[in-house]
C-alpha cells in the first residue's frame, strides 16, 4: 500500500482555501496552519469582545476542507446584514466562538468543529493565543493592527508580532517534521503569509525540514501591501523575515489576463505580478510556469484544480 503524502499548507485569507480545495481530492494527509492576526470585521469584533483568536481565516479553511452538504457550507459562510448585535458576523465565526466558550479553549473548539464538519486533514491556528500584527514602514513609522497596515498605503519594510514569546502548537511542529511538502500562499503577503513565519520555533522547524518548500505566487499585486512587486520580490520579502533562504520552488501564472480585466484592476491600483526570471534563477529557485488562473464575476482567481495538480506533481517528484 502506497504511503499517503503529508502536506503542510501555510497561509490565510482566501488564498489558502484555494490551495486546500485543490489538494483535498487527492489521497494526501493535509495540515493547514492558519494565521491568527486578523483584527478587522467579524473576526476583529469577536477577538476584542471575547478575547479569543480571530476565527475568520480558520472558518474559511474549515469550510474548504469540509465534507458536508453545499447548503451547510453556505450556512457557515452566511453573514448577517441586519441587527445591531449580529450585523457583520458570519455564522461560522459565531459557532467557533460558541465552541470556544463550551470547551474553554480555542484550539479545542477548532478540533470539535473539524470533527462536526468531517474535515479532510487537520486545521491548526499558527499560535496558541491571540497575537497582534505590526509593521515598520519605509518612512520609519510604525503601524499596528492587521487591518491598519494595508490601509496605511505605505511601503512595508518589515512586519512583527506581539507578544514575541508565543508558541506554535505541538501538532504544527510534528506536521512540519513529517511533511513531504510545505506550501506558502497565495494571499496577502505581509498580513496572511508572513505572520505565520514570525511565530518562534515555527520558522526554525520549516528551515530545518527536508520537505520541498513551495511558494504559490500571487497573480496580482495588492495595493498598500505589494505595490509593483515582482515574483522575486515576494520571495525576498519572505526571506527578510526568516534568516535563511528556504523556499526552493515557486509556482507562477502563465495565462494572460484579458485587457478589460486588467483595466478593472488598474482602477484599484493592482497589476499582474511580473515574473523576473533572472532574479528568481539567481535565488536558486525552481520555477513552475503554468496556467494557474480562472476568471469569473470580473475577478481573477487561482484555478484550484490546476494548483492542486501542480502541487501533487511536485509532491511525487524526488527532490534533487
Amino acid at each position: 500500500m502506497t504511503e499517503r503524502k503529508k502536506i503542510v499548507a501555510i497561509g490565510g485569507g482566501t488564498g489558502l482555501p484555494a490551495v486546500l480545495r485543490g489538494l483535498k481530492k487527492y489521497p494526501v494527509d493535509i495540515t493547514a496552519i492558519v494565521t491568527v492576526a486578523d483584527d478587522g470585521g467579524s473576526s476583529g469584533k469577536l477577538r476584542n469582545e471575547l478575547q479569543i483568536p480571530p476565527p475568520g481565516d480558520i472558518r474559511n479553511v474549515l469550510v474548504s476542507l469540509s465534507d458536508v452538504e453545499p447548503m451547510f457550507q453556505q450556512l457557515l459562510q452566511h453573514r448577517f446584514k441586519t441587527g445591531s448585535g449580529l450585523n457583520g458576523h458570519s455564522l461560522g465565526n459565531l459557532l467557533i466562538a460558541a465552541l470556544t466558550s463550551i470547551t474553554g479553549d480555542f484550539v479545542k473548539a477548532v478540533r470539535e468543529l473539524s470533527r462536526i464538519l468531517n474535515v479532510h486533514g487537520q486545521v491548526l491556528p499558527a499560535a496558541d493565543q491571540m497575537i497582534a500584527l505590526g509593521a515598520l514602514m519605509s518612512d520609519g513609522s510604525i503601524v499596528e493592527g492587521e487591518s491598519q497596515i494595508t490601509a496605511a498605503n505605505k511601503k512595508i519594510e518589515h512586519v512583527f508580532i506581539k507578544p514575541a514569546d508565543i508558541h506554535p502548537l505541538p501538532e504544527s511542529i510534528r506536521a512540519i517534521r513529517e511533511a513531504k511538502m510545505i506550501t506558502f500562499g497565495p494571499g496577502s503577503l505581509f498580513t496572511s503569509v508572513i505572520p505565520n513565519l514570525l511565530v518562534p520555533d515555527l520558522a526554525e522547524e520549516i528551515v530545518r525540514s527536508k520537505a520541498r518548500k513551495v511558494y504559490v505566487c500571487n497573480v496580482m499585486t495588492q495595493k498598500g501591501e505589494t505595490d509593483h512587486f515582482t515574483a522575486s520580490q515576494h520571495i525576498k520579502a519572505i526571506h527578510r523575515h526568516v534568516p535563511s533562504l528556504f523556499i526552493d520552488t515557486i509556482i507562477v501564472n502563465s495565462r494572460p489576463i484579458k485587457v478589460d480585466l486588467l483595466k478593472r484592476y488598474a482602477v484599484e491600483e493592482s497589476e499582474p505580478v511580473q515574473i523576473d526570471w533572472k532574479e528568481l534563477n539567481d535565488l536558486g529557485i525552481d520555477i513552475i510556469h503554468a496556467p494557474l488562473i480562472k476568471t469569473a464575476g470580473g475577478v481573477v482567481r487561482h484555478d484550484e484544480a490546476m494548483v492542486g495538480r501542480m502541487l501533487m506533481s511536485l509532491a511525487t517528484e524526488k527532490k534533487v
